[in-house]
């Protein structure tokens, strides 16, 4: 065993030496470094990377664009540099949003008692249009409309917004507003993959204000 160790030893001494380092850092000292998944550090990393092995490394911050890089040292792989700087750029799906608590939410209007259903539904249809081109559905008779998604691609996001208006009750009149704001979390995401969307808590700022033009145009207050 005694002649074997300074065989090991030289052995692990060769494999340790084959490893290679990249020293990554990020614009934002508080940006997390996540090395295949575990959450090792903030703002600057060294990284080492095995012989013969692939590390994935992701430099993330809320309100910031996410950043990915993998690096291989393996035969036939380009080495990965010494040193990597991540210049960070803001998230601009969140630069042109609000987090707000009307996404996704149905919100009760009380029609002013001035209008009957034919003005009502005239002027809910009005305010409709000030925000989207194009109505999918809309029944008077149901009192039911649906507009079209309209869509917003970003360097990072998917975001697509629609609004459903529902009858909530006859007498007194009350229309139920429902602004859905979904996003993909991908850039060019097609509107119809229905499957790659989910709820987002945050609104575009084009729309922040359509709940309240109900309110103040549409309400009995």
């Amino acid at each position: 065993m005694k002649k074997l160790l300074p065989v090991i030893i030289l052995i692990l001494s060769i494999q340790i030496s084959k490893a290679q380092s990249v020293i990554v850092s990020a614009s934002e000292p508080d940006a997390k470094i996540i090395v295949d998944g575990q959450d090792l550090g903030t703002g600057t990393l060294k990284i080492k990377i095995p012989k013969e092995s692939c590390v994935d490394v992701k430099i993330q911050k809320v309100g910031f664009l996410s950043y990915e890089q993998t690096y291989c040292n393996k035969k036939g792989s380009t080495s990965p540099p010494k040193k990597q700087y991540f210049d960070m750029k803001m998230d601009d799906a969140e630069q042109a949003s609000v987090k707000a608590d009307q996404a996704n939410v149905d919100f009760a209007i009380e029609v002013n008692k001035k209008y009957d259903l034919t003005e009502a539904w005239k002027l809910t249809t009005q305010i409709v249009t000030d925000y989207f081109d194009a109505i999918e559905v809309s029944d008077k008779e149901t009192s039911y409309l649906r507009t079209a998604w309209n869509i917003q691609t970003f360097q990072q996001n998917t975001v697509r917004t629609r609004l459903i208006i529902k009858l909530g009750n006859s007498n007194p009149l009350i229309f139920k507003v429902k602004l859905v704001s979904e996003y993909s979390g991908i850039n060019g995401t097609s509107v119809k993959a229905d499957e790659q969307f989910r709820e987002w808590d945050r609104i575009l700022r084009k729309y922040q204000n359509v709940i309240s033009d109900f309110s103040t145009r549409l309400g009995s207050k």
